[in-house]
């Protein structure tokens, strides 16, 4: 199986891909301990499609606790160099061996690790990499998004996922090399940050070398020392000046400008470590009451985006999927996705960064409100944002989501805790994007108040949100879906509204096989009651003066819910052009300034 280089803004030529076909055997009863327990390998599975999937080879959707994978490949170790072994994603605790060496272990099923497997290698070049996956389907104390715990998928929840569902891959690197970098635009010094991680060998006496060109135009080309493993230095651009030439260089979903970059570890005149990367100039902020990119207003039109399809789940079928996703974003109209309790491949975010498409990244929410919850979800959120905080499409993080996994955050003190607290640790991890504590309802710490509101009726949206709509009284006498939009203590501080979640019309045009009975939060039952709705919808939350952006639900039939704008298998259910006349529908307030 051929794929791309895994992490795009980190990429190495000496690398090679391990999907494919694995030994695999389910472990209910958690009765191996070790790879040599294992002495019969009853399945093949085909990474890196998770089990519960048809594309797997398996497709079995019981109750299965763990797992085992194991296949075999062919590397020689080097006399100064190592192996790394990375791993994409694996729901949701993972132990490695290679050679029977235990190399690492990781709790999250939605982030990456990696161990180093030089000291495994066997000398002849034949090795083996066995995998123990840990997934309890019952346990609602670990971040677990839209994976349902009930046999069947129901209301809003969808089939599991276990195990590997992310590319596993192998890359050779020197004695030492760099494990991480970051960027960080900076447009009002026209200038981006630039850190990198150094580790392994002895880090004394290196330097980076960092390249940045649009093009063919060498914007900086620069050395940097190496000082206890680290490297942090601003690249200051020559500014144009003039914003017609400014603009040439500012990234945005209309013109999704990219810097490409070419970076080297050096001790003197020795490359020791060599990759591509790439960047981009944009700032994300809020003002007052407007969302602003590159510094000025800009109304957010984003769709709801779940990331699963019908044969391999949460997995995607194949980069060309996750380029087709976001191609079908734009050809819709829409300039952003969020997307929804799923921590998206990076891949995604790739084609996102090259062809200009906004993302809201939300943490998938544990069920039950416990330490051992938060702790894991404290850690998870972490790592996802150290993974995605260098992709310039990414610009909101959003913790929670309608109060899951903190249901009594207007009775209990630590419930209301856990939110402040994430919403502050995420603006100490990142404090370059706007962030939503709460989206929903039951809001407390946020940038952007964000409100879900099903009501199918147009009228009562208008009268709730239209031209007459009070904020005050909003926040003191709505509650949307029964739930109050803010807590006490934390009122409206003129911080931009936006409508995240709407529409959820059901339209059931293209049956899935084997989902026996569709749901939405509303229904229509053709072309033309759908294209009514949809658009007197759209048009009622355009014409509201007090919304700085929206989100519709949804962008595809995911199983059993039919309320996407295309078919599961992305099938358009109108055409794109009508669908994207509407949501671009123009209204004075939005190109009105602040």
């Amino acid at each position: 199986m051929t794929c791309p280089y895994p992490r795009p803004q980190l990429v190495r030529k000496h690398w090679m891909s391990l999907d494919g076909p694995w030994r695999f055997v389910f472990d209910e009863q958690r009765k191996f301990r070790q790879p040599s327990d294992i002495t019969e390998w009853p399945l093949e599975i085909l990474v890196p499609f998770p089990p519960e999937s048809q594309a797997s080879g398996i497709g079995d959707r019981g109750f299965h606790a763990a797992c085992w994978y194991e296949r075999d490949f062919h590397i020689k170790p080097e006399n100064d160099g190592r192996v790394l072994l990375r791993f994409g994603a694996v729901d949701y605790f993972a132990k490695v061996w290679v050679n029977g060496c235990l190399i690492v272990s990781h709790e999250g099923g939605h982030t990456p690790f990696f161990g180093d497997i030089t000291f495994a290698l066997n000398d002849s070049g034949d090795q083996t990499v066995t995998v123990y996956v840990e997934d309890d389907p019952h346990e609602l104390a670990k971040p677990r998004g839209k994976q349902d715990w009930q046999r069947e998928p129901h209301s809003i929840w969808y089939p599991r996922t276990t195990g590997i569902w992310q590319t596993v891959w192998l890359e050779r690197v020197g004695r030492s090399y760099v494990s991480k970098i970051r960027w960080t635009p900076h447009l009002e010094e026209f200038s981006i940050g630039f850190e990198a991680r150094v580790i392994g060998g002895d880090t004394t006496g290196l330097s980076v070398e960092v390249k940045l060109q649009h093009q063919d135009r060498v914007l900086a080309w620069d050395s940097y020392h190496v000082i206890d493993g680290d490297a942090d230095r601003r690249i200051i651009l020559s500014d144009p000046g003039i914003d017609d030439f400014r603009n040439e260089l500012l990234w945005s979903p209309e013109r999704p400008t990219l810097l490409d970059a070419e970076i080297r570890l050096k001790r003197g005149d020795e490359v020791l470590d060599e990759f591509t990367s790439y960047t981009a100039l944009r700032s994300v902020n809020i003002l007052r009451d407007r969302f602003m990119l590159n510094g000025r207003p800009y109304f957010l039109r984003l769709v709801l985006d779940q990331g699963y399809w019908p044969d391999t789940l949460l997995a995607a079928p194949d980069d060309d999927a996750l380029r087709t996703d976001i191609e079908l974003a734009k050809a819709m109209g829409f300039n952003g996705v969020r997307k929804h309790q799923k921590i998206e491949n990076p891949r995604y975010l790739y084609w996102a960064d090259r062809l200009g498409l906004l993302v809201w990244e939300e943490m998938p929410s544990a069920y039950q409100f416990t330490r051992t919850a938060i702790k894991r979800m404290v850690k998870e959120w972490a790592e996802a944002i150290e993974r995605d905080y260098s992709h310039p499409s990414v610009i909101v993080w959003v913790p929670f989501n309608e109060s899951w996994g903190v249901p009594e955050l207007t009775s209990l003190e630590a419930h209301r805790s856990a939110v402040v607290a994430l919403y502050h640790l995420t603006k100490t991890l990142d404090v370059t994007r706007p962030v939503i504590g709460n989206d929903g309802w039951e809001s407390s710490a946020t940038d952007i108040l964000g409100i879900h509101d099903y009501d199918p009726r147009p009228d009562h949206l208008r009268a709730r949100y239209g031209a007459e709509a009070n904020p005050e009284q909003l926040f003191d006498r709505r509650r949307p879906g029964g739930r109050i939009l803010t807590l006490d203590g934390y009122p409206h501080r003129g911080q931009p509204i936006m409508l995240t979640e709407f529409g959820g019309v059901a339209y059931a045009k293209c049956p899935q096989p084997g989902v026996r009975q569709t749901w939405g939060y509303s229904a229509v039952h053709n072309d033309e009651e759908f294209t009514r709705t949809y658009k007197a919808l759209i048009e009622v939350i355009t014409d509201a003066a007090l919304f700085s952006g929206f989100c519709y639900t949804q962008f595809a039939d995911t199983f059993q819910e039919a309320n996407g704008l295309l078919c599961a298998d992305r099938t358009p259910k109108l055409p794109l052009d009508v669908i994207a006349d509407i949501t671009r529908m123009s209204s004075s307030h939005i190109h009105g300034g602040v």
